[in-house]
């Protein structure tokens, strides 16, 4: 597995709770992760069911196994005063300069470099190590921008390494451009069974194969419990309504008088097959598109009491039973 994992995916497909799934996975069986939050939603807070990430690594999980999962929330700012004492050893005057407001105008009028910072940051931790040459994460996991911004965002810093020739900036871009352009990086998209993710995903795929940055897997959201195979959907379009409510009289449903119930009750059942029926059909249509980009297809579960600690977990393990890990 890549050391650097980005997770990216249509809003709404719950890319945060599968990055934070992602994490507690690959940090079983001892290992180390960094979840990674850049864009200020806290999202990985209220998932671990822990109060808000300040701009410094914090233990917020123990995996099966003994892992830890570590959790960063990247604040451009403050990663912009980290840069300048970095290259610039402008300790006190990079904190003049924020008093002064001209660290958050910096970030504001410059959208590029927001990224910079952020992809910089991620990428730092990917590389950093302890005294003993071990590194200090095992993997690095990024909840990364929406599919239709993650093309840009990761590619930012080949841009500033185009336009800064020389000096620090050029390169702390070109060293961030070797991580997320090799095979230490891999870029999974989330998505669900649905038209517009799917399409969503289909085109941010070619986006970043285009850009040359690796992609490494689809990771399918909130996968409904197949009730009816086609086998049993044929059959219920091919039965009649008369064989249907005699087997529903003879299984004793309807009463005492389960006959005239039975009959009763096949409408509103064959209603509900045949919306299963177009959902299954649907859903085929869609899983069929995501199998022919040629990538490693994982699918989660819907949990039907909703997302909590718990769930996480769940989805954890449900990630490493399909061989993520």
């Amino acid at each position: 597995m890549s050391r650097l994992q980005v997770v990216s995916g249509k809003g709404g497909t719950g890319k945060t709770t599968v990055a934070a799934a992602l994490a507690l996975a690959l940090a079983t069986e001892g290992k180390r992760t960094l979840l990674v939050e850049v864009e200020g939603r806290q999202g990985i807070a209220q998932l671990f069911e822990t109060e808000a990430l300040p701009y410094e690594e914090r233990k917020i999980a123990v995996a099966p196994g003994g892992g830890e999962v570590y959790a960063l929330a990247i604040d451009p700012e403050l990663a912009l005063l980290d840069y300048l004492q970095m290259f610039y050893k402008l300790g006190s005057a990079g904190r003049a300069l924020k008093k002064l407001g001209a660290i958050d105008f910096a970030t504001t009028i410059a959208p590029g470099l927001r990224d910079v910072l952020l992809t910089g940051k991620a990428c730092e931790a990917v590389r950093r190590k302890e005294r003993s040459g071990r590194f200090v994460y095992d993997y690095v996991v990024m909840d990364a921008p929406p599919t239709g911004r993650i093309t840009r965002f990761l590619n930012v810093n080949d841009e500033v390494a185009g336009l800064a020739k020389i000096g620090p900036i050029h390169n702390q871009a070109q060293a961030v451009m070797r991580v997320l352009k090799s095979p230490e990086t891999a870029v999974h998209l989330v998505a669900l069974l649905e038209e517009m993710p799917v399409q969503e995903t289909v085109d941010g795929i070619a986006e970043l194969r285009a850009a040359r940055l690796p992609v490494g897997r689809i990771i399918v959201n909130m996968v409904r419990p197949q009730v009816l195979d086609a086998g049993d959907l044929e059959l219920v379009r091919t039965a009649s309504r008369t064989a249907l409510a005699r087997s529903l009289s003879s299984a004793g449903l309807g009463g005492a008088r389960s006959g005239q119930n039975a009959e009763r009750l096949v409408g509103p059942l064959l209603e509900q097959a045949e919306e299963y029926a177009e959902r299954y059909t649907l859903e085929e249509e869609q899983r069929s598109v995501l199998s022919e980009l040629g990538l490693p297809l994982h699918e989660l579960p819907l949990l039907a009491e909703g997302m909590d600690l718990a769930g996480l977990y769940e989805l954890a393990t449900e990630l490493r039973k399909q061989g993520i890990s």
